[in-house]
């Protein structure tokens, strides 16, 4: 092997090779990536359930807080406030309430909205619960079809929601009175019922109540039935003495409504919703039977009518038959005064039965001229019309129409309108006239002269007095100090043991003894007047006598 042999070559290196790894994902990541899910699920939540957006404007924002004041339903919460603002005007607050996917049906243009807070009323507590959690916005879903988005929130909590069951109803009245939203419908005395609203009539004369009759209590309301104002306390005064009536404490101090059918009805039946009915003043008006058609009379009275008012009574004959509906003043230029003119309305069927023969005898035509010959007979009758007194304590007057024999005969004229009755003076006011004519006369007494003459009179009474004090009573008093003495002188003289009484005594024996004797000398007289002439005899001696048992005392028949 020669030296120019080269080496041999060295290995070649060997080329590393990688491998590939399977990725893997640390745990640490997975906090994160959950964390993540589920943020991502509320959001989907979240945006699956969002619901429509309202705006209520409320008069103040008190209790209220944007994020986290609950709008509720039956206690469930349906939306959230998450804004308040104020209008542009600043009168009042709009708070923007998001509500939830199912609560679509609170969009309804009769929607309430309203909120609960701490509230002390006639009606109750309410909103206690309150006091803890917070205020919150009570909600109730309307029954109209059409939506709306800005509503305009109750200050008060409605007394009915449209959920209840029952019927509502419409009553008219010339005034509201104390009745008052909330304010209970009595039946029997039982509540069933409450006012939910009222509105001033179209016309403007008169307003509308609206009412909730509770279910099953709605069935009781018939198509005659009949409310009366059942406000306050009902006090009269009658035969039977003082009657106090009401129907519960709630009615005197917010008012309440009772109602109740007619005996006379007994065919009615329950009445449909938003029926409308006539509100009366009290109990006996409403129940009374139908008045029938009113009818206008006027009445000219020639002196003062102070304590005469508008809805005074007129009473036939003691049977309230109308009302007084005006009280104005004429003029009389041929007399220069001033009287009086009373219009009224009368309800002639309030005589009942008396009213049918009326109408029988009238003969035919319309019922204004059987009206008016009815009255001119009456008058031709001596009809006439008085204001009498009908409160001493309160001087308030009403209108009595009765027959009068010694009245005046006056024309009527059957054909004047209004029909007109003729009227005599007031009882009260010949009561004063008698009474100013008693003051007369004695004012005519000369007060004056009496005075000075009983003055005068007084004083020589007093010197009289005096004189009988300083003379006459000393003298009276010494006679009776001797009175006195001698009284007790003669009780003295005629004791049991003196001497005078013992004196006294055996004279008064003596004197019987007298009188026996007497007695004896006459009987014996009697039987033998001889012996006045003769003289006695031994025989007939008086002591001898045995048919007097007085000679047997004096002197006793000698012994045989």
């Amino acid at each position: 092997m020669s030296d120019n042999t080269l080496p041999p070559s060295a290995p070649a290196p060997v080329r590393p090779q990688v491998k590939a790894r399977k990725a893997r994902i640390s745990l640490v990541w997975l906090v994160p990536i959950v964390a993540g899910v589920i943020g991502l699920s509320m959001v989907v939540h979240d945006f699956l359930n969002v619901g429509p957006k309202v705006v209520v404007s409320f008069q103040t924002a008190e209790g209220l807080e944007a994020k986290k004041t609950q709008v509720k339903y039956k206690n469930v919460v349906i939306g959230t406030v998450t804004d308040i603002t104020l209008s542009d005007d600043r009168t009042h607050v709009l708070a923007t309430i998001e509500l939830n996917q199912s609560a679509a049906p609170f969009t309804r243009a009769d929607s309430q909205y309203w909120v609960v807070r701490p509230r002390i009323g006639a009606h109750g507590i309410s909103g206690v619960d309150t006091l803890l959690s917070g205020a919150f916005i009570g909600a109730d879903a309307g029954s109209s079809e059409k939506t709306e988005k800005n509503f305009t929130g109750l200050e008060n909590p409605p007394p009915v929601t449209f959920g209840e069951k029952g019927k509502r109803f419409i009553l008219h009245t010339d005034d509201l009175g104390s009745l008052d939203i909330g304010s209970p419908i009595y039946f029997r005395r039982i509540q069933v019922g409450q006012v939910v609203a009222y509105e001033l009539a179209k016309d403007g004369k008169g307003v509308d109540v609206e009412i909730f009759i509770n279910s099953p209590n709605d069935k009781y309301v018939l198509d005659d039935s009949r409310f009366w104002n059942a406000s306050g306390v009902d006090v009269s005064v009658g035969a039977a003495g003082l009657k106090v009536s009401t129907q519960s404490l709630t009615s005197i101090i917010s008012g309440g409504i009772a109602f109740r059918e007619p005996k006379y009805s007994p065919d009615a039946k329950p009445a449909q919703g938003n029926a409308e009915f006539k509100l009366f003043e009290d109990q006996a008006t409403a129940l009374a039977p139908p008045d029938g058609e009113p009818k206008y009379i006027r009445m000219r009275f020639n002196q003062s009518l102070r304590g005469l008012v508008v809805n005074a009574p007129v009473d036939f004959l003691g049977v309230n038959i109308g009302r007084v509906v005006s009280v104005d003043l004429d003029y009389d230029p041929a007399t220069g005064s001033f009287p009086g003119v009373v219009g009224a309305v009368i309800y002639p069927q309030r005589l009942g039965a008396a009213n049918d023969k009326l109408r029988e005898q009238a003969g035919g035509g319309d019922e204004e001229e059987q009206t008016s010959r009815i009255l001119g007979r009456f008058v031709e009758r001596g009809l006439r019309a008085q204001v009498r007194t009908g409160n001493l304590l309160t001087g308030q007057l009403y209108v009595a129409m009765d027959f009068d024999p010694k009245a005046p005969k006056i024309a009527y004229d059957a054909k004047a309108r209004p029909l007109e009755i003729p009227t005599v003076g007031g009882s009260f006011d010949k009561l004063q006239e008698q009474l100013q004519a008693f003051v007369d006369k004695l004012g005519k007494i000369p007060i004056d002269e009496l005075a000075t003459n009983l003055n005068g009179s007084l004083v020589e009474l007093q010197k009289t007095m005096k004189q009988v004090n300083t003379d006459i009573l000393p003298q009276m008093r010494g006679t009776l100090q001797q009175a006195q003495k001698t009284i007790g002188t003669a009780n003295s003289a005629f004791s049991e043991d003196s001497p005078a009484r013992q004196q006294l005594g055996q004279a008064m024996e003596e004197v019987q003894r007298t009188a026996r004797s007497v007695r004896v000398l006459t009987d014996f007289l009697s039987r033998h007047p001889e012996s006045l002439i003769r003289g006695r005899s031994g025989d007939a001696a008086p002591g001898s006598y045995k048919g007097s048992s007085s000679s047997r005392e004096i002197a006793p028949e000698p012994a045989q």
